[in-house]
């Protein structure tokens, strides 16, 4: 018994992984069960940046069964912070001394759902003194769950993910999001979309910027960029791809931080090509 007490105590990895899965599942079957049903509707940062009732339904249950069971780790989600890029910033910055800091998109792709579009996803992400060591994305439609463990590898469905193995951007299925923020992110991303849809396979704009990161971890996709994004969109899914084996970086090229607003993720293949190309199109949205 004197056993069993102690290792209850012992946090170790498998524990926040567990949770996370468990987290990501509960929260997924909840929005799925809310599909088609939902009253509420209002606009956040623009007309196109929607939140339900759900994401915030989501998010507190997300919340409740973290501090369950880790009652004194820090939680930054998404329906929590004020809209706009400047909240979004200092929300970060507030919880960036936090040892464990959860952090939390309960429904990404809200404008899938309220339309019924089938793609979007629950994404949840434990970073260590700023580093991220889980990363559960959840796909609840199709019932996926990417998870990855920092250096131990990522998965679905119990299957090791591995990056694509493109070697060109020309053969490349690559992903972009249209940002909310139609003033400065929008215009920058379209200048990416209309330099690069010449030099691709295609591009793919699906609406869940998590779940395209997921996608690029598992070789569905070559790239993802976006100008714009926060914290909680892309943390888990830059995990899910280092963990298979890719690259993410700012659209820069420098090393992804939580910090990152304009990601640049890839199979590590095409890398350096793909920031190349959004370089000459000054489309990185970064100032040089």
């Amino acid at each position: 018994m004197a056993n069993e007490s102690n290792t209850s105590f012992i946090v170790g990895s498998k524990n926040f992984t567990a949770v996370a899965i468990n987290t990501a599942s509960k929260a997924g079957e909840w929005i799925q069960s809310k599909l088609g049903d939902f009253n509420s509707l209002h606009t956040k940062y623009s007309p196109h940046d929607l939140v339900t009732e759900v994401d915030k339904g989501a998010e507190k249950m997300i919340r409740n069964l973290i501090q369950t069971h880790f009652p004194h780790h820090s939680i930054l989600g998404e329906e929590g912070v004020e809209p706009g890029p400047a909240a979004s910033s200092k929300a970060l910055e507030e919880v960036s001394d936090a040892e464990y800091l959860w952090i939390v998109d309960p429904l990404d792709g809200t404008t899938n759902f309220v339309h019924g579009f089938p793609f979007f996803s629950v994404s949840i992400a434990l970073a260590h003194k700023g580093e991220v060591i889980v990363g559960v994305v959840y796909n609840p439609i199709h019932d996926e769950l990417f998870v990855a463990e920092k250096g131990k590898g990522a998965y679905v469905k119990g299957r090791r993910m591995r990056v694509s193995k493109e070697t060109k951007l020309s053969e490349s299925l690559i992903a972009t999001g249209f940002p909310a923020d139609r003033s400065y992110a929008l215009p920058i991303n379209l200048q990416g979309v209309q330099a690069l849809t010449p030099k691709v396979r295609n591009i793919r704009v699906a609406g869940s910027a998590a779940l395209h990161m997921a996608y690029v971890a598992a070789g569905r996709l070559s790239g993802f960029w976006e100008i714009g994004l926060n914290s909680w969109d892309m943390a888990a899914g830059a995990l899910l791809i280092t963990e298979s084996g890719g690259t993410v970086t700012d659209t820069s090229g420098n090393p992804y931080t939580l910090g990152v607003r304009n990601v640049l993720a890839s199979n590590g293949h095409i890398h350096g090509e793909f920031q190349q190309e959004l370089t000459e199109a000054n489309a990185t949205g970064c100032s040089t």
